[in-house]
């Protein structure tokens, strides 16, 4: 799992790297199937559940699962959010992050540190002998104290052998209860975090999720190893 976590790292790093404008989100998904395939391993999410390509390029409103496009050409000024994994030998790392393209407004900066922050506080929480509900409030009540909302339709979840395990990770949720975290577990804790209000709908190619109000949207996640000794990240690059 550390080999599959550091390739979806550094695919992930990749792909951030080509945020910029004038770039297609088909052109970023396109270098990060080739590169997940050149280190001996096999794009996690295409062909799951009929899912078309490598990343899910969620672009402004989009929180999550929006499907890379030669059509979809990204301006400056825009958040773009990238979801990924690598299935390596038996197991998989999923890791996501939201990128600037160019210079975005303060607004928009604020909701992607705020939202990167929120993980980092679920993380911090992820110790053995806690439970899921203290990594969920951590979450939550980091996002909410800076005025945003957290998505509740969508959560994180446990990740090994497959793609996505038990148990469920919300970010959202109250300190104490849910299920124990034990030594040896593999979770991958994922804020999607909006602007705005929290409702979110899936557009009509069953996939693309937007927030209902127009508002913007980040996301970010790691998988995190708990151990005897404390949280430990997988997919950094």
């Amino acid at each position: 799992m550390r080999e599959a976590g550091r390739i979806a790292g550094r695919a992930l790093q990749l792909a951030g790297e080509m945020v910029a404008p004038g770039v297609s989100t088909y052109e970023i998904d396109r270098e990060t199937e080739r590169f997940i395939r050149s280190c001996g391993a096999t794009p996690s999410f295409k062909n799951y559940q009929g899912y078309p390509a490598t990343a899910c390029i969620s672009v402004n409103d989009q929180v999550i699962h929006g499907i890379p496009s030669k059509h979809c050409i990204i301006q400056a000024g825009d958040i773009v959010s990238i979801d990924l994994g690598a299935f390596y030998q038996g197991y998989h790392g999923d890791t996501a992050a939201t990128f600037a393209a160019g210079e975005i407004s303060p607004d928009a900066q604020r909701l992607m540190d705020v939202t990167k922050e929120s993980l980092m506080k679920g993380i911090a929480m992820a110790h053995a002998g806690n439970r899921i509900g203290d990594i969920s409030y951590a979450v939550q009540s980091h996002a909410e104290a800076a005025g945003f909302s957290v998505v509740r339709s969508f959560v994180g979840h446990g990740v090994g052998t497959q793609l996505h395990e038990a148990p469920e990770v919300p970010n959202f949720g109250t300190a104490g209860r849910g299920v124990r975290l034990m030594a040896g577990m593999t979770i991958a804790i994922e804020p999607m975090i909006n602007m705005g209000q929290c409702d979110v709908r899936v557009l009509q190619d069953g996939w693309t999720t937007v927030t209902k109000d127009g508002s913007l949207s980040a996301h970010f996640e790691h998988t995190v190893a708990i151990t005897t000794d404390g949280p430990v990240l997988l997919t950094q690059p």
